[in-house]
């Protein structure tokens, strides 16, 4: 017996945790994990790790996990070999585009694609083969007024910029619960350790969420919002500042304040108070609270996204950390300056250059709102979309309207899907094509270590060899491209390992040298903790990707929003109104077969004010309808004081009894599925997000 030690880090979440694994090799039964532990000579998690970590080894061993390629015949799964398969997907692709238009083939890319970099570096160079503007992906359900505000206001929809948590005296968030997702948009590990340091450094924590989170039960402050009615208290406390004298000249060089100013002079925290629900004397003490704090930020994510005035969030956002001097300053809000740097390697983006077919939702940068893609399969004509391939992606469970997505899916003519599971969705598809697991790959993060608080970098190598017969994902859409591109005649380049590519990025780099190889993939060999390369610091003035290297404060298309924001209504006195929530147990729909994740108290519950229950004549763990426009689900619900009157809260990712998955949920509860819920007309008119939350509701007794 051989017990070996390996450093890496966890893929599963953005916080990219350092950790020790250990492997034992026995005669006669290969290699196999017996232990997983946060790495203490991490030089950005120092130890940290949750509970998703350690359920690496369950992902490995699943018996569930497809482990080749598998073909739908009629109702049964069979193996098919891999050059077979891709010969498939080649001769039906090419066959429907020649027949309908090359927008006829449609791509779905879920959230894990960002979690391994084969799928970042290579997926492409089949997909873009395609030619297709029938493009989709988690970003719309997910995050796209972040980049879209980014957009318009720096030039670059990946030139985010990053609360600096180890250094602010007061932060300030909105619809964000790093408790429970390890920070979002924000890659920063141990962050409740973090999140107390600025208390104990005598700085202040404000949470505004719907309901008192697991980060709002640890702050100074937690103040109930109306779900949606966040734009509007962000709209008062900017007005605030500007009528008040609270602003600070910034450094920055910025156009169209003067236009900012003028525009929510009308916004006052007294008018914006009943559309938020928030009095109008705190949103004002808010306001100067946050401005006399000798460093400040604010920062929202996942709840201010999700709602219709998403983008009009996080532009807010960004004015009230700009106009009080703390947008790109120590303290505040800065840019993270990564080792291989995806804002200076690749264009900034664009938006609406054309948009969808059947409803004429925008773009941005080649995407097409996820909401609309069941409509464009259903709704027939010229351009219908007949074919699906979708990249470690479940949108029935995870976009709005699942119940119509199936619909949707069901009448494809075909549909490929790269995943390791038969799930809610990929259930629908004609071939499965399964990667090597996670733990028998090498990763560089190249997504998150964009977001980090510190600038950091690391290259974690693989722990268990490449069983025989498998394929990298890069290696698949490799294999793809050259049968599609051998069937239709296109021209293919050469390609590299995604190694390769780091490595040039790395000597590329700020913190490389071509001749020097001061930074390379073989410096990270020999550090297998990882390396700090040091605290952010202000460097936006220099990154800006604007026409004039300015920062747009009042980009022409956000101003004209307002329109739109001025017509909100307040809450009806009877109103529900639906909000999600996740748990750090489980991350989206992935985390479920697993019992290491899943006992304990069951986290599928709607949860419900007590006084909203007894109005209803409901009681705790009744079972109950929940109804929305589009759908209606059974649910156990939950009272608890912890949501505010007139908010019920229901997680996303359940929802597992769908007939044909061929996945065991470790709890044996499947729960149900929010986004049987949500709705695919409701979203943000400007970016085409989908609004998951704010979604009006009616409960009843089941």
């Amino acid at each position: 017996m051989t017990k070996t030690l390996h450093h890496r880090a966890c893929h599963l979440c953005e916080a990219i945790c350092g950790l020790t694994l250990e492997t034992t090799e026995t005669d006669g039964q290969g290699l196999a994990i017996t232990s997983i532990k946060g790495d203490t000579l991490d030089t950005f998690s120092r130890g940290h790790i949750c509970p998703k970590a350690v359920a690496l080894q369950d992902i490995q061993n699943d018996p569930d996990r497809l482990r080749q390629p598998m073909q739908r015949v009629g109702n049964e799964w069979q193996p098919i070999a891999w050059d077979d398969a891709f010969a498939l997907v080649a001769e039906r692709l090419a066959d429907i585009q020649a027949r309908h238009g090359q927008n006829a083939v449609a791509v779905y890319q879920g959230n894990p694609s960002v979690h391994n970099y084969g799928l970042m570096t290579h997926s492409n160079y089949f997909l873009g083969l395609l030619k297709t503007r029938s493009r989709f992906s988690a970003t719309s359900v997910d995050q796209l007024p972040h980049h879209l505000t980014s957009y318009l206001m720096y030039g670059h929809g990946l030139l985010l910029p990053i609360p600096d948590i180890d250094h602010t005296d007061f932060m300030l968030i909105l619809g964000g619960n790093p408790l429970a997702s390890n920070g979002s948009i924000m890659t920063v590990p141990d962050v409740e350790k973090r999140l107390k340091a600025i208390q104990a450094r005598g700085g202040k924590v404000v949470v505004v969420d719907p309901r008192r989170s697991e980060t709002a039960a640890i702050a100074n402050q937690h103040v109930f919002v109306r779900p949606g009615g966040d734009a509007a208290l962000l709209f008062g406390l900017l007005n605030t500042l500007f009528s008040e004298g609270l602003t600070r000249d910034s450094h920055l060089p910025v156009d169209g304040l003067d236009e900012v100013r003028e525009a929510v002079a009308t916004f006052t925290a007294e008018a914006m108070s009943p559309l938020c629900a928030v009095p109008a004397a705190q949103i004002r003490q808010l306001a100067r609270d946050f401005a006399g704090a000798p460093s400040a930020v604010c920062y929202g994510r996942m709840g201010v996204s999700t709602q219709a005035f998403g983008t009009l969030c996080h532009w807010l956002i960004q004015v009230i950390n700009l106009v009080t001097g703390n947008l790109d300053r120590v303290g505040g809000a800065l840019c993270t300056e990564p080792a291989v740097d995806l804002v200076a390697t690749t264009s900034g983006g664009h938006f609406n250059r054309w948009q969808s077919r059947v409803s004429g939702r925008p773009e941005y940068s080649g995407e097409l709102p996820v909401s609309a893609l069941a409509e464009e399969m259903l709704t027939e004509g010229e351009g219908q979309i007949r074919a699906l391939v979708t990249v470690a992606g479940n949108p029935v469970l995870s976009t709005p309207n699942g119940r119509q997505l199936e619909q949707a899916l069901d009448g494809l003519e075909f549909m490929v899907s790269v995943d390791l599971y038969i799930n809610e969705t990929t259930r629908y598809a004609d071939l499965i094509l399964p990667s090597t697991s996670a733990l028998e790959n090498d990763h560089y993060d190249t997504t998150f270590n964009l977001f980090a608080v510190r600038n950091v970098t690391r290259f974690n190598r693989a722990i268990l060899p490449k069983p025989e017969g498998a394929l990298h994902d890069w290696e698949i859409f490799v294999g793809l491209a050259k049968a599609f591109a051998a069937r239709t005649g296109k021209e293919l380049k050469p390609t590299m390992p995604p190694a390769k590519m780091i490595d040039f990025g790395l000597r590329s780099g700020a913190y490389g040298d071509a001749s020097t190889h001061k930074l390379s993939l073989a410096t990270l060999f020999d550090h297998p903790h990882g390396i700090d390369l040091g605290a952010l610091k202000p460097n936006l003035a220099a990154r800006l990707k604007t026409e004039n290297q300015r920062v747009q404060a009042a980009p022409a298309v956000i101003l004209a929003d307002l329109v739109r924001f001025a017509a909100l209504q307040a809450p009806k006195p009877d109103e529900l109104l639906m909000i999600g929530r996740r748990h750090v147990r489980s991350n989206n729909s992935w985390m479920h077969n697993f019992h290491r994740l899943v006992k304990g108290k069951p986290r599928h519950q709607l949860l419900m004010h007590p006084d909203d229950l007894a109005s209803r004549g409901l009681v705790d763990g009744q079972r109950v309808t929940v109804s929305s426009r589009v759908g209606v689900i059974e649910v156990e619900v939950l009272g608890s004081l912890d949501m505010m009157k007139g908010v019920v809260s229901l997680p996303h990712g359940w929802g597992h009894a769908r007939p044909g998955v061929q996945m065991t949920i470790a709890s044996g509860q499947p729960g149900s599925s929010a986004n049987d819920l949500t709705d695919d007309c409701q979203l943000d008119e400007l970016s085409g997000n989908a609004a998951l939350n704010g979604v009006p509701v009616k409960v009843a007794a089941a």
